[in-house]
């Protein structure tokens, strides 16, 4: 099943300049990519603030969501329909895989983290799972 392209509008917000190019951008790979890749990108057009509010203003929109890598930082990559099932309820409980080889971390999302049983008055908020391997890409080279 093909996934819809994601637009701004689908998320109630005006298409500024910025916005576009990380939209574009963020489509444009399969893998998530960290905010210092985006402002590399960008950097001819769009100072490092005006990147970052727009990070942020996705993140609490859902159009993306935060990926945590195996030293602490923290990427970035584009939900897909199974984050939104049910509406803008966000549903990040997919694993997250990260290559040894070629640094990429790419979602995994018919790859669902197991249940967890917490103690008694602990709450989950979201999960996070990240495997790291070799990718698919790299395993053929």
């Amino acid at each position: 099943m093909e996934q819809k392209a994601l637009s701004l509008s689908d998320f109630d917000l005006r298409p500024t300049p910025c916005r576009m190019e990380v939209l574009g951008l963020l489509q444009s790979h399969d893998y998530a990519l960290s905010q210092g890749d985006i402002e590399q990108e960008l950097s001819s057009q769009f100072d490092r603030v005006t990147v970052y509010r727009t990070l942020k203003t996705f993140l609490s929109q859902g159009l993306i969501h935060k990926v945590l890598d195996d030293i602490g930082g923290i990427k970035y990559a584009l939900c897909k329909e199974l984050c939104h099932q049910g509406g803008h309820a966000h549903q990040h409980d997919h694993v997250h895989f990260k290559c040894d080889q070629c640094g990429q971390t790419t979602c995994l999302e018919l790859v669902h983290i197991p249940s967890i049983s917490l103690p008694a008055n602990f709450t989950k908020k979201e999960s996070n799972l990240l495997i790291q391997g070799i990718c698919n890409l790299c395993n053929q080279a």
